[in-house]
């Protein structure tokens, strides 16, 4: 099994969950913010430096008012 982390699908999850947050004219800071999360946070997340698990991915997906499961999707169309 291959580290989730460094794997191209999850790569490209995350790319989605950056891109909205760009879409929305929101910083890393400012959903950190929304979320109660350090800033780190956010810039371990879009480096993969640092996993999501499937909470914080629904808590994700629920600041930016996007469907985790159209993430989840995405996710399963490359496989």
């Amino acid at each position: 099994m291959n580290k989730t982390i460094s794997s191209k699908r999850y790569f490209e999850l995350v790319t989605w969950l950056k891109s909205a947050r760009q879409d929305q004219g929101l910083s890393m800071r400012a959903m950190a913010q929304l979320l109660g999360e350090p800033h780190s946070f956010i810039q371990k997340v879009e480096t993969l430096e640092r996993k999501l698990d499937v909470y914080e991915y629904v808590q994700y997906c629920d600041v930016l008012k996007i469907d985790p499961s159209e993430g989840i999707k995405k996710y399963l169309q490359k496989s």
